[in-house]
């Protein structure tokens, strides 16, 4: 591990430095002590609020059957193997069961894998691993060297949070490398240059960290030499996000370069031309970089670009721009005024596009022919489903997709521009026929039409308690997914609800990616209050429509959803009966001081200057709780190892709520970083103490 002991200390001292500074940032909250992640007083306020939730709700009849089926539901042994990366004739899995809570990496022929029998080697069984090591592992994925694809850097994060070490693996003995590359824990990445050279970007002193606490210099590491011995390729200022290495490649070529994050949505992207030098790409900075074919950046418009409107994928000839030229977009796929471009990939040949229609999926292959132009293929895929791709396969040029619906298990597919072939489909884990699925469309308060998806029993016909999850942010589409396997909308709780008579709602509001830039701008930092007309919009709909109780409609968001729900409830109090909030933000005066939260000023505004305070101050939840009103229930779920979202936020807006009289649950997880459950377990118990939460709170 050369190098590895001064760069830990390096990395840990920064760490304190952002840490002390953070704290002493702001005074006059009488909460603040409680952002002391790990300190004693705040741990035993912790310690005691878990126990006052978990000792009212495991109580509530019902619970710990729900927990029970929501494990064995987590943990089904027929589960899909979702293929992980490509190498050359081999898939990887990252293969998670009721033995192995962290996971087994592991590897079959691609052949096999799509013959629906694949033959698996065991690469790294995450939980031997950190028995061994004394460490509780988290799996944060590979990165593996092409065309060989023999070396391997694998990220684990101790708990679950954002940062990791990155240590090199050898694919085929099945093992770490004595003396190999390793980048000790933080936030950092690391790409390959070639099989002796990595590129890394590591945060070693205030100095080398960008105001979110993101890496903001990039070096050049040689095998065999001391860090102290890299030398710098690239850096940032100190107000940019982040700067990190990353790579792309085409069916004969690999592109290195450096990705200066100049603001949430804004980057500069840098390749090595022939000569060893960083080129900049003149591509607009606000757009995105998908993929590289046939010589084309295939690059995805935010901001209007000539002729071609926001959303559109356009073309770029990368040798060009390496040569120094500035060649002219070309357009790739524009979509309808009912679409959004979500996901873009690419096979050796094959140009894969998933795009949303009225947020139902669609696949679409694209080829680029001889006279630039591009030619494109809808594959015949379910109607009315989620869609996405998980992977690719290069030379066979096929993708890898999954489709589903709430109603409708998973299933694989592989597919090529001629076959379409079922790798596997998940068995239904309920009865599908006692259940329906509409989407529905509710005005929010300027006219626009916001889209709903609303699941209950068949024939229904007296209002119930509904429960809508909804998200709002960051340009994240959020799309119906199968009711046992909704990670972020808490498993299998929304199964639990229908099944009792209730209602389960996803409402696609505004701030998310639904329908393009348009969707996500109309929610940004002074038109934030869109996001939350939408919500009411959809709570008030579902009122008037006769489907759910006027005292009957609970809210969920989580992260960004935190701030959605917490601005909710403030605004109308008498309109929501319940809240569930999952590693939220509620302090939006402090967050760009907590943890990652400077990188999301360009979504939300920045705190510190007067103009930006008046729109945001007129919804933070956590300023806007006030005394004499009585706010609905909440119940709050987060983890203390997220270094995403501090958990601060949470405990804050816990401790000002009950110190006026308000009914909070609280429980935050030791484990599992921003995702929250750092195992299936975590996970089956929360879906379980939310489910008696809204029992307890919704009580007809």
């Amino acid at each position: 591990m050369p190098g590895g002991r001064t760069l830990r200390k390096l990395a840990l001292a920064a760490a304190a430095v952002v840490t002390a500074s953070a704290a002493a940032a702001q005074s006059g909250d009488p909460y603040l002590w409680l952002e002391d992640v790990q300190g004693a007083r705040p741990l035993a306020q912790v310690k005691t609020w878990n126990s006052e939730a978990e000792a009212a709700l495991t109580r509530v009849p019902g619970y710990e059957q729900r927990r029970k089926r929501a494990l064995a539901l987590l943990n089904d042994p027929q589960q899909i193997a979702m293929p992980g990366a490509v190498l050359g004739d081999m898939v990887t899995n990252h293969w998670v069961d009721a033995d192995h809570k962290r996971g087994l990496w592991r590897v079959s022929p691609i052949a096999a894998f799509v013959a629906g029998k694949p033959e698996w080697r065991v690469l790294i069984d995450v939980d031997a691993l950190g028995k061994a090591e004394g460490k509780s592992w988290v799996w944060h994925g590979a990165n593996c060297l092409p065309p060989e694809n023999r070396r391997c850097l694998v990220s684990l994060s101790p708990g679950g949070g954002d940062a990791d070490v990155i240590r090199e693996f050898d694919l085929p003995s099945g093992s770490f490398v004595d003396d190999g590359f390793t980048v000790p824990l933080g936030k950092n990445s690391a790409t390959w240059l070639d099989r002796d050279t990595l590129l890394v970007a590591a945060v070693e002193d205030e100095a080398s960290s960008t105001r979110s606490g993101y890496p903001r210099v990039v070096k050049m590491w040689k095998r065999g030499t001391p860090w102290s011995a890299a030398t710098v390729v690239a850096e940032g200022a100190k107000e940019d996000i982040s700067v990190d290495p990353f790579a792309v490649t085409d069916e004969t070529a690999r592109y290195v370069g450096v990705r200066r994050g100049t603001g949430f949505y804004a980057s500069r992207l840098s390749l090595f031309g022939a000569d060893g030098k960083l080129v900049e790409l003149p591509i607009p900075d606000t757009s995105e970089l998908e993929t590289v074919i046939d010589g084309q950046a295939i690059v995805r418009l935010v901001d209007p670009l000539g002729e071609f409107a926001p959303g559109s994928l356009v073309a770029f000839d990368l040798p060009a721009m390496l040569a120094g030229s500035k060649p002219a977009a070309t357009l790739v796929m524009a979509p309808s005024a009912s679409q959004s471009i979500e996901e873009v990939t690419a096979s050796d040949d094959v140009l894969w596009v998933k795009a949303l229609d009225d947020v139902s999926g669609k696949l679409f292959a694209l080829r680029h022919q001889a006279n630039g132009s591009w030619t494109t293929v809808a594959m015949p895929l379910a109607a009315n489903s989620t869609i996405h791709i998980v992977g690719t396969a290069d030379s066979q040029d096929m993708a890898f997709a999954t489709v589903e619906g709430m109603l409708e298990p998973t299933s694989l597919l592989a597919v090529t521009g001629k076959s379409i072939e079922r790798v596997q489909s998940l068995p239904a884990q309920f009865d599908a026929s006692r259940f329906s699925v509409e989407q529905k469309f509710a005005a929010s308060q300027d006219g626009t039409k916001v889209p709903y998806f609303l699941v209950r029993k068949k024939g229904a016909a007296a209002p119930a308690n509904a429960l809508i999850h909804a998200y709002g942010g960051f340009r994240a589409a959020q799309t119906p997914t199968y009711l046992t396997s909704q990670p972020y909308r808490s498993g299998p709780l929304g199964l639990f609800l229908v099944e009792d008579g209730d209602a389960f709602v996803l409402a696609n509001i505004r701030g998310g990616g639904e329908y393009g830039p348009a969707w996500h701008k109309d929610a940004l930092r002074e038109k934030r209050q869109n996001s939350f007309d939408d919500l009411e919009a959809v709570a008030r709909d579902l009122i008037a429509t006769g489907v759910a109780r006027p005292e009957g409609v609970a809210i969920s968001g989580r992260s960004n959803g935190g701030v959605l729900v917490g601005a909710a409830m403030t605004q109308h109090p008498e309109l929501y009966s319940a809240v569930i909030a999952g590693s939220p933000l509620f302090d939006m005066k402090r967050y760009s001081h907590l943890s990652a939260g400077a990188s999301w000023i360009d979504e939300y505004g920045d705190p510190d200057k007067p103009t930006d305070w008046a729109f945001l101050g007129a919804y933070s939840p956590y300023q806007q709780v006030r005394s004499g009103v009585r706010y609905p229930p909440m119940f709050v779920y987060l983890s203390t190892e997220d270094d995403r979202v501090h958990p601060g936020h949470a405990r804050k807006m816990t401790a000002r709520l009950k110190a006026l009289g308000n009914a909070v649950y609280y429980h935050e997880f030791l484990e599992g970083g921003h995702s929250v459950g750092a195992d299936r377990a975590e996970d089956a118990k929360r879906a379980a103490l939310e489910w008696a939460f809204l029992k307890t709170e919704l009580a007809r």
